[in-house]
């Protein structure tokens, strides 16, 4: 018996030192700033105190948290309500796209596909630019061109916070609907069609098929994929900051996102201690999210 116990302890014990190095680089690449981010977070660190700063205990929380004024609560609101939006409009727009992808008769069905992903192939830098500076501009965008042909006076787009949110979302959408299309066009091509075929003796019409039948057989599908798009449109920084907020080419709308505020205190204002702290929170709101969102249903006795 003891020469089996002392065998699994040295399997055991051979395994961690075979994934020592790995562990050790987890460590230092994952762990280790995130431990140091929380202990900054605790600190005035800016950039009048670099070397002399002190530690302040939870003060920076209660900044953010509790201090409207500071703008840390706005942001969160914003975020959320940018989540909820592009994520609402991705899933009907990308289901009606699809739907029409799966259309009988459809030609060049392949070319379409093909040209849907398009914009998902293209570096968000690029696409981002391109319409800020290619549809956007106040003086040469394409969009003001339209407009003064049809007799209206140019407007300026992203100068004004809700026109300028509106902006960004079209942009969001652009880059972020070719790869839900995707997830939903398969989802769709893998569902029986004898269901439908049924259905439709039964005289069930567009919408019930669509209630009863399509969204419970592609729900499993998908479901990973928005998750995985909430995460990501959550923590979005690259459309609103390049848009609206990219330093020497601000457009004069001052929405913020959580992550484009955390980056703005943290070299803009250089408030470090301050940024670490929301951006502690921040990772705890979405550790908290992944967990709510992965936790298994009780087991029914």
């Amino acid at each position: 018996m003891k020469p089996l116990k002392t065998k699994k302890k040295n399997t055991i014990l051979f395994s961690y030192l075979w994934s020592m190095p790995s562990l050790l680089l987890i460590c230092l690449i994952v762990i280790f700033p995130i431990i140091y981010t929380g202990y900054i977070s605790l600190t005035n660190m800016n950039v009048y105190h670099w070397f002399t700063y002190d530690l302040i205990g939870l003060k920076n929380y209660r900044e953010a948290l509790l201090v409207f004024d500071s703008g840390f609560i706005p942001a969160l609101l914003l975020t959320i309500l940018w989540t909820v939006v592009n994520m609402v409009l991705q899933l009907v727009i990308a289901y009606v796209l699809a739907s029409l992808l799966n259309t009988k008769g459809l030609r060049l069905r392949n070319l379409y596909r093909t040209l849907l992903v398009f914009p998902w192939a293209m570096p968000g830098y690029v696409s981002i630019l391109l319409w800020k500076t290619g549809m956007f501009n106040s003086q040469f965008g394409l969009l003001n061109q339209w407009m003064e042909k049809l007799g209206f006076s140019p407007i300026k787009w992203l100068a004004g916070d809700g026109i300028a949110f509106i902006c960004c979302t079209v942009v969001n959408l652009w880059l972020a609907l070719p790869f839900m299309i995707t997830i939903i066009d398969g989802a769709l091509q893998s569902v029986d069609q004898s269901f439908y075929e049924s259905a439709l003796l039964d005289g069930a019409g567009w919408i019930e098929r669509t209630v009863y039948i399509t969204i419970p057989s592609i729900r499993p599908i998908i479901a990973p994929s928005v998750i995985i798009t909430i995460f990501t449109t959550f923590k979005q920084f690259d459309v609103i900051y390049l848009m609206t907020q990219q330093a020497g080419a601000k457009t004069g709308a001052h929405i913020h996102t959580i992550l484009t505020y955390a980056y703005e205190n943290a070299f803009i204002t250089n408030n470090y201690g301050y940024s670490s702290a929301v951006s502690i929170v921040i990772f705890v709101i979405l550790i908290i999210f992944s967990y709510v969102i992965n936790r298994k249903p009780k087991e029914e006795v």
